[in-house]
């Protein structure tokens, strides 16, 4: 393991990302939408938390999307068939827009026009959350084997540094942390990680054995445990 590697692994844990969003904004009552929502699972605690919300979660993965449809109804919770760069919101409907591990899979040619949608459907002064994985980390370095990242996780950052210059928005605040992240087996490590439904890896005999050969010396009788090193950036909207 490298020096980068090493450092990310040892930042500090936070399990409930929900909780250190609650300490940078103000939630209740809010209007909030989340882009390339996948589960949806912060916005579900959420909905269970704080008072008054209304939330629109996007997504573009017709799979996931018939998941969430077919789970019990969250009220409050609107699921949107929508990519980042075409959201069917009103100008300024939004009070707050979140972006979980998602900005890095739009487009790479979509990422602008993305980021001006964001600044489109919220109102004047409401915050933008993007959490975004570093790329580093013993997991990291597991992944990139049969998908690395390297080049979309750089220009996601990129492009939030061209909207903050194009004067769309303003930064607030940065924060680093941790996700503990466990699989049972590599069987649920593959199903989970290599065979997404909104993504084709080109998965092989060999490179599934290869990912399988460094995946194992994780392994202990209560499974493999990782930590995912994430880079919060809080902007608001001019």
């Amino acid at each position: 393991m490298n020096a980068d590697d090493a450092a990310a692994d040892q930042l500090p844990l936070i399990d409930q990302e929900d909780r250190l969003l609650a300490s940078l904004v103000p939630l209740a009552g809010c209007r909030l939408v989340e882009v390339g929502c996948g589960p949806a699972r912060l916005l579900r605690q959420l909905l269970q938390q704080v008072d008054g919300l209304e939330c629109a979660a996007l997504e573009v993965d017709r799979v996931q999307l018939a998941r969430n449809r077919s789970e019990p109804l969250c009220p409050g919770l609107h699921f949107i068939e929508a990519s980042a760069a075409a959201m069917p919101l009103p100008d300024g409907w939004a009070d707050g827009v979140l972006m979980l591990k998602s900005l890095h899979h739009v487009p790479l040619d979509e990422l602008d026009t993305a980021l001006d949608e964001v600044a489109r459907v919220l109102r004047p002064g409401g915050w933008f959350y993007v959490s975004e994985p570093i790329y580093a980390g013993a997991l990291n370095a597991l992944i990139r084997l049969f998908n690395d990242e390297g080049v979309v996780r750089a220009a996601a950052q990129a492009a939030l540094d061209r909207a903050l210059a194009r004067g769309r928005f303003t930064a607030v605040s940065e924060h680093r942390f941790a996700q503990a992240v466990a699989y049972p087996d590599f069987d649920s490590f593959e199903q989970r990680m290599m065979r997404p439904s909104f993504a084709d890896h080109r998965l092989t005999p060999e490179l599934i054995a290869a990912v399988r050969q460094r995946f194992e010396p994780h392994c202990g009788p209560q499974g493999a445990h990782f930590v995912r090193p994430m880079h919060v950036r809080l902007l608001r909207r001019r």
